[in-house]
C-alpha cells in the first residue's frame, strides 16, 4: 500500500497549507532565508513561488533498486540549497538552467512518467521546493498516481519540511557528504552540514525504516544512504559511516567512487583529482558491517 493513498483530503489540505505558509517567510530548508517567495522574492535557492525543473526522464543511472528494468522517474530540481564547488550536474545545480512549472505541471510530468512505465516518481534536490512538490504530488494523486515517491537528497533539510513529508514520500535516498561541519562550510558553502544531515537521516529513518525490496528487486520503501568518496578523505567516511552504523546496521549504504573534478574543483588542489582505488578500497573496509549497495 503506497503512504500517500491513506492520507485523507483533510491532511492533504493542512499540509499544503502549513507547506505555503513556510514560503511566506522562508523556513523551507536550513538556510531560513526570510524572504517572501509567495511573492517571488528569492534566497539562497535563487527560487521563488513556483519550483524551476530543468528535465525529468525514465533514469538508468541510479542504484539498481532505484532503477529497476524500467527506469527511474527521475524530476531534476534546478537552483539546489547547497553550492558544492565540485558539482557534476553544476549547470542545473547552480547556474539555473530550467523553466519555471505550476503544480499542476509537475503532477503532469509525475503522471508521465508513470505511463513510461517507470517504477518510483524520483525527485532530485528536492529540500527548497517542498511545498511544491507536495501539492503537485496530491494532484497527480487525485489524476491516478500509484507508484512510489522517492526523495533525492543533499540531506540538508529542514525537520518542519520532513515531517510534512511523512506518509507521502516512501523511500528517502540520502547524501551523507562530511562529516566535519567545517568541511560542508569550505566545500558546499553551508554552516553545519553534518549537525543538519544527520539529524534529518535520523528523521528519515523514523519515517519509513530499513530498505524493503519486493520479488522483482525493486525497492518499494525505506531509507537508502549515498556517501560519496572525495579525495584525500575531505568527505570524512570513516566517521559517516560511524554515524550510520550507530542508527542502524541495517541501513543501506552506497558508498560511491565515482568523483571526478567538476565546476570549480580544480581551484582547489586537493580536489583536483579522481580518487584512487586505495582510497575506495579504504571507504570500503570503513563501511563493513553495513549493508551495502554495490551499483
Amino acid at each position: 500500500m503506497l503512504s500517500y493513498l491513506n492520507l485523507s483530503e483533510e491532511e492533504w489540505h493542512k499540509r499544503i497549507e502549513k507547506a505555503f505558509s513556510m514560503l511566506e517567510n522562508c523556513r523551507v530548508c536550513p538556510h531560513n532565508c526570510g524572504v517572501n517567495r509567495l511573492k517571488g522574492e528569492k534566497g539562497v535557492c535563487n527560487t521563488g513561488r513556483y519550483a524551476v525543473v530543468d528535465c525529468y526522464f525514465p533514469h538508468l543511472g541510479e542504484e539498481r533498486p532505484i532503477r529497476g528494468y524500467k527506469g527511474s522517474g527521475t524530476v531534476f530540481f534546478s537552483n539546489c540549497n547547497l553550492k558544492c564547488v565540485y558539482c557534476q550536474n553544476y549547470q542545473i545545480s547552480q547556474l539555473g538552467e530550467g523553466r519555471e512549472v505550476d503544480e499542476e505541471q509537475l503532477a503532469d510530468m509525475f503522471l508521465n512518467l508513470q505511463r513510461m512505465g517507470c517504477h518510483n516518481i524520483n525527485l532530485v534536490t528536492p529540500s527548497h521546493v517542498v511545498p511544491q512538490i507536495i501539492k503537485a504530488i496530491y494532484v497527480a494523486v487525485r489524476k491516478g498516481l500509484r507508484i512510489p515517491i522517492v526523495y533525492n537528497t543533499s540531506s540538508f533539510d529542514s525537520l518542519e519540511s520532513l515531517r510534512l513529508l511523512e506518509g507521502i514520500v516512501d523511500i528517502y535516498l540520502a547524501d551523507i557528504k562530511y562529516s566535519d561541519n567545517q568541511m560542508g562550510r569550505k566545500y558546499s558553502k553551508v554552516k553545519n552540514y553534518f549537525d543538519v544531515a544527520k539529524e534529518a537521516i535520523k528523521e528519515m529513518y523514523r519515517q519509513v525504516g530499513s530498505l524493503v525490496i519486493d520479488e522483482r528487486g525493486i525497492a518499494v520503501r525505506g531509507l537508502l544512504v549515498r556517501h560519496l568518496v572525495l579525495p584525500n578523505n575531505i568527505a570524512g567516511t570513516k566517521e559517516c559511516m560511524d554515524f550510520i552504523r550507530s542508527l542502524d546496521s541495517r541501513i543501506a549504504v552506497n558508498v560511491m567512487s565515482q568523483y571526478y573534478p567538476a565546476y570549480k574543483a580544480f581551484e582547489y588542489p586537493e580536489l583536483s583529482r579522481r580518487i584512487t582505488k586505495e582510497e575506495h578500497i579504504q571507504a570500503l573496509k570503513e563501511s563493513q558491517g553495513l549493508k551495502l549497495i554495490l551499483d
